[in-house]
């Protein structure tokens, strides 16, 4: 990791910053010059990602460091444009540290693929009828990919289930199929396409519909960290934060915006690594409303010792191979710079970044409020805007949260008084 702590590490120079994590992680001369050049995904390779381009949109990428996960220590690229997101997710882990991090676990790299069948003659014997056809639906998934079959990967599991609706009885097959450290969509959803018609034949059913689902409940993510009283500042602040944690448990309209503080970590990374951002936050959200209220995915308690002992447990499919992670050219450099090397690393990290900004989010709620964070980052981002630079740049931001009036028309005041 980078020489400074998260604290010296803010505030250098960008191009200090830069050079710092350049050599932690070995990025070459090229590499560098990529990251700094908002032209480095080309117009040409732009126009080939998705349809009808006309430009590029460009957002910053921010470095949290020093996030330990299962005893490494990790630098996290963060694409986003929301201030303190970066500054919070590295406390959080300075937080977690003298505990030696975050630790994980996962379910594997399963992901469903679903296929609805209607006009299903007996669906409860057509059910049967799918599962005794186990092996041989098996033995097709696995012929339309036989590369992932090589890697480890293919169909691992078949469940199948009934369910009322308006039309009808569905018939719900679910392949589970392991897609190592792709994500996977592609993967199953050629797989579910390839077999409907053999499902067809066996349950005499129509299938209607053939794709995954980013309800990944066969690739879950939990990670845990053990915060010591002193770095919270004492007892009655955990006590404070377990309170606030509990409300998001309990209150969906809490749990809602609890929720988007674990997605303000985690999105960015995956949107840094060329993951599907949407299908992540999805799978999450969902996970939440799982149980058949939305709820929280974290879960903050007391110890016997007084200290805070903070889990999330949540899908997260993400890949490092495929899809846009060989398009994009900065993907893979960040990739690099995590220094992650299986998606199942990758997925352990950026949990526990979520877990992490959510800590600090609950510090922040259970002692100074969430307004002295995000203030500071307004008045940042309005101090930049009135053109303000160098010195004068900080004198306005220091003026506008020492006097609690963060404003554009106070920026303007100050700018103009100032320069």
């Amino acid at each position: 990791m980078p020489t400074s702590d998260f604290v010296t590490f803010s505030k250098l120079p960008y191009e200090e910053r830069l050079n710092e994590i350049v050599k932690d992680a070995g990025l070459t001369e090229e590499e560098k010059a990529v990251l700094q050049d908002a032209n480095s995904l080309s117009m040409a390779k732009a126009d080939k990602m998705i349809d009808n381009v006309i430009g590029r949109y460009t957002l910053p990428i921010g470095m949290a460091v020093g996030l330990r996960v299962n005893g490494k220590v990790h630098n996290v690229p963060m694409v986003t444009e929301e201030p303190s997101v970066v500054l919070g997710c590295s406390y959080g882990g300075y937080m977690a540290e003298p505990k030696g991090g975050f630790f994980t676990s996962t379910t594997g790299s399963v992901m469903i693929a679903q296929i609805m069948l209607l006009n299903v003659p007996c669906p409860e014997n057509a059910k049967a009828k799918v599962l005794e056809h186990e092996a041989e639906i098996k033995e097709l998934c696995d012929s339309l990919d036989p590369v992932l079959v090589r890697f480890g990967g293919g169909m691992v599991g078949l469940d199948v289930r009934t369910v009322p609706s308006s039309k009808g009885a569905m018939v719900i097959v679910h392949l589970k199929v392991d897609t190592r450290d792709a994500m996977g969509a592609n993967a199953v959803n050629t797989m579910a396409e390839g077999v409907a018609p053999l499902i067809e034949k066996i349950t005499g059913g129509e299938a209607y519909t053939r794709i995954l689902s980013n309800l990944a409940v066969h690739r879950l993510v939990r990670s845990r960290a053990t915060i010591v009283k002193e770095m919270l500042g004492g007892e009655s602040t955990v006590d404070r934060i377990c309170a606030t944690a509990e409300f998001a448990e309990v209150d969906p309209f809490r749990a809602a915006t609890h929720n988007k503080g674990i997605m303000n970590a985690i999105t960015p990374i995956v949107i840094a690594t060329g993951n599907d951002f949407r299908a992540v936050e999805s799978g999450c959200h969902s996970y939440a409303a799982y149980g058949g209220q939305y709820t929280s995915l974290t879960h903050f308690e007391k110890n016997a010792d007084g200290d805070l002992e903070c889990s999330i447990e949540t899908p997260m499919a993400v890949g490092t191979v495929g899809g846009v992670i060989k398009s994009h050219p900065m993907a893979g450099i960040n990739l690099k710079i995590m220094g992650v090397e299986t998606a199942e690393e990758l997925a352990s990290v950026i949990v526990s970044a979520g877990l992490s900004l959510e800590l600090s989010a609950l510090r922040s709620l259970a002692t100074d409020g969430m307004q002295k964070g995000f203030l500071a980052g307004q008045a940042r981002s309005l101090a930049e805007q009135v053109g303000a630079e160098g010195e004068l740049y900080e004198k306005i931001v220091a003026k506008m949260i020492a006097d609690k009036k963060v404003s554009l028309e106070y920026a303007q005041e100050l700018f103009a008084q100032m320069k």
